[in-house]
């Protein structure tokens, strides 16, 4: 199969199939997975490098990024998961040669004070929404937002995770199971990860003919979401709103995992007790808090590792083309994982 027939394919030019072959860094992301989807169908294996026409991979750059947490508190270890899956992707591809900087702001309105001097070549943001003002002072240092956005105007490039999915895959699971009535339950309903989820569970468990109950915590307008933590007198709130519906819902989605010990417990001490009288999909799958609930519910994993690969992926290709116009944003699919399944993909 010749590059060019590739390349008509994958809706790109010679040249770009040319740089996925040899230089895929440089590739933007979406394109290098149609041409690979392409090749894969086709049974398309390049010819060793040495026997390559073209330009050739070279060791490439290190670069100097920042991972900046806006709204968390500095040397808080619960975010250092970033750089612990960082050094794994850099153990397994010798691509990422990275220099991180953990940065940190109390505010969405402040930069950090070390940004001048960490003479930094690109920035992945996490936490709250910097303000505009705040992101037009980092001038001409390429950022890349990472996990769900705030807000659908950010106006940068982005990697979240499908939330969309990971809600319907929720109705599905449970719908499996054979429950007629459901709750999707959570604490921080404002959260933007939260309502995408929520509101693709509820429609979607409309679609297959489920009866809903939404049950939602208090809002949290202003707090960032990297320094909440869960209240177990709101988990009793909610069990006892819970327990109030007739007929009584027996399957539950539970869209962020933060809260799901506490919420249990007090399910616990309720005298209700999984799975006679309840059984829940949780809609992330952290190990830590997992492996310590009373029982192994479903989870939905964000596929973290993918993520993060993703996310250093399309920094390091804006670094390389700042020119480029325009916001892109990537998405990436979730997997079920099923009572008694989960391993050590987990995601935090």
């Amino acid at each position: 199969m010749l590059i060019t027939e590739i390349a008509r394919k994958a809706r790109v030019s010679p040249a770009t199939v040319s740089r996925a072959i040899n230089q895929p860094q440089l590739v933007a992301p979406d394109s290098l997975a149609r041409i690979r989807a392409v090749m894969q169908q086709h049974n398309y294996v390049p010819a060793p490098v040495n026997r390559r026409r073209g330009p050739k991979s070279a060791q490439p750059e290190q670069r100097r990024i920042g991972v900046w947490f806006v709204g968390a508190k500095a040397n808080n270890p619960s975010h250092n998961w970033f750089q612990d899956r960082l050094l794994q992707a850099q153990s397994a591809d010798q691509r990422y040669r990275i220099d991180v900087r953990v940065l940190f702001t109390n505010t969405p309105d402040e930069l950090p004070r070390s940004l001048a001097s960490e003479q930094l070549d690109g920035i992945i943001i996490q936490g709250m929404e910097p303000s505009a003002e705040c992101l037009s002072k980092l001038r001409e240092i390429p950022y890349v937002w990472f996990m769900t956005r705030r807000s659908a105007t950010y106006s940068g490039d982005y990697v979240e995770p499908n939330n969309e999915e990971n809600g319907r895959m929720a109705a599905e699971y449970l719908k499996s199971r054979g429950h007629k009535s459901v709750a999707v339950i959570s604490t921080d309903p404002d959260y933007s990860a939260v309502v995408s989820r929520n509101q693709a569970f509820i429609a979607h468990a409309h679609e297959l003919g489920m009866s809903v109950h939404p049950i939602l915590g208090q809002a949290n307008p202003g707090v960032s979401y990297l320094e909440i933590a869960p209240i177990h007198g709101e988990s009793s709130i909610l069990v006892k709103r819970l327990l109030e519906i007739t007929p009584a819902a027996t399957g539950l989605y539970i869209p962020v995992d933060h809260f799901c010990g506490s919420f249990f417990r007090a399910l616990r001490e309720a005298g209700k007790t999984a799975p006679k009288d309840f059984e829940a999909v949780l809609g992330n799958y952290n190990p830590v808090i997992y492996h310590n609930l009373d029982h192994s519910p479903a989870a939905i994993d964000v596929n973290l590792p993918t993520l993060i690969r993703k996310v250093v992926d399309h920094l390091l290709w804006r670094i390389e083309n700042p020119g480029v116009n325009g916001r892109i944003g990537i998405s990436i699919s979730p997997r079920l994982l099923l009572p008694g399944s989960v391993g050590p993909t987990a995601a935090p």
